[in-house]
C-alpha cells in the first residue's frame, strides 16, 4: 500500500480540495479488498446499515449507486482494512490534524446503467461540521467517464459553507446555493483500479452516469478529525447511541467511531488495547 504523501500531494490537496494518489494498492492488495468488499456487500443483502431497517428501494437515489454503510462493523476483513492506522494518518496529514476518527465505511457500487450523482457536499449530512473532513475513494475498478468516475470543483472547499443540495434528478442543484461556481470548470478524476483520492467534506463533487454493462466498484471511507461535536444531525448514528447525546457532546464512542490515528493519544481499536 503506497501511503508516503509527497508534498505536492498536500499542496495540491489543501488548494484544490482533493489529490490522487497512484498505485495505491498493488495487485495482490486490490484483489484483496475487492475480496472483502463483494462479500460484506452480498452478507449485507438490501440492508444499507448495519444497525436497523434502512433497505434499497426504487428511488432515483437508489438507482445511483448501491450504497452499503459501516461495514466494517459486522465484517472482519473490512474491518481489518478500514482500521488501518496508516489511512488514518494520510488523512491527518493532508488536514493537517492531530487525530482523525472513522465516521463511516461505504462501498459505492455504480450497477450497469446506473444515475448520475448530482453535484454534492459530504460534510452538511453528517452529525459534526467540520472544515476538516475528509474521505478516501479507492478505485475496485477502472473509473472512466463512461462509467461514472468523479468530478471535482477546485477550491470549493474553501468557500463552501454548509449549504447543499440532495443527490437527486436535479443534477446542477448544487450551483443554486453556490452561483459563482457555474462558470468555474470542474476537473475529472478518472482512476484506474488500485487507486485512491482523497477529498475534503466541503469540496463540490459528483460522478457522472455509468453507461456501460459493467460495474463501477469503489470502497470509501469518511474521516472525522479527533474532538469534533454533535451538531443535532442524526446521519448515520445508532439509535441508541444517538440517544444518549446532546448538542455540542463530544463525539468520541470508540465502538461507533474508532480513533484510527492520533500523533499522542492512544487508538484501542487499532492497538488492541
Amino acid at each position: 500500500m503506497r501511503t508516503e504523501l509527497t508534498v505536492d500531494h498536500i499542496d495540491h490537496y489543501r488548494t484544490e480540495g482533493f489529490v490522487i494518489v497512484d498505485e495505491f494498492l498493488d495487485a495482490d492488495e486490490l484483489n484483496t479488498w475487492r475480496t472483502a468488499v463483494d462479500d460484506a456487500v452480498a452478507k449485507r443483502q438490501d440492508r444499507k446499515l448495519a444497525h436497523g431497517d434502512s433497505r434499497e428501494g426504487d428511488s432515483y437515489y437508489d438507482k445511483v449507486f448501491t450504497q452499503r454503510l459501516n461495514l466494517w462493523m459486522d465484517h472482519d476483513d473490512v474491518r481489518g482494512l478500514m482500521l488501518d492506522r496508516r489511512l488514518g494518518q494520510m488523512a491527518a496529514t493532508l488536514e493537517g490534524v492531530d487525530g482523525i476518527r472513522i465516521w463511516h465505511d461505504q462501498a459505492l457500487i455504480k450497477q450497469p446503467w446506473a444515475n448520475p450523482s448530482g453535484w454534492h457536499l459530504d460534510n452538511p449530512y453528517w452529525s459534526f461540521s467540520s472544515r476538516h473532513a475528509i474521505s478516501i475513494w479507492v478505485a475496485l475498478d477502472d473509473a472512466t467517464p463512461d462509467n461514472g468516475s468523479l468530478y471535482f470543483i477546485p477550491g470549493s472547499h474553501r468557500e463552501a459553507n454548509w449549504e447543499n443540495s440532495p443527490i437527486g434528478q436535479n443534477m446542477g442543484e448544487l450551483f443554486e446555493l453556490y452561483p459563482q461556481w457555474t462558470t468555474r470548470a470542474s476537473v475529472g478524476a478518472p482512476m484506474r483500479a488500485g487507486t485512491c483520492s482523497f477529498h475534503n467534506g466541503l469540496t463540490a463533487h459528483g460522478a457522472g452516469a455509468n453507461m456501460t454493462p459493467g460495474l463501477r466498484r469503489a470502497m470509501t471511507c469518511a474521516y472525522m478529525p479527533d474532538g469534533e461535536v454533535f451538531n443535532g444531525q442524526a446521519n448515520v448514528l445508532p439509535p441508541e447511541y444517538l440517544g444518549t447525546l446532546k448538542q455540542g457532546d463530544v463525539l468520541e464512542n470508540d465502538e461507533i467511531n474508532p480513533l484510527l490515528y492520533h500523533i499522542s493519544k492512544p487508538c484501542p481499536a487499532v492497538d488492541g488495547d
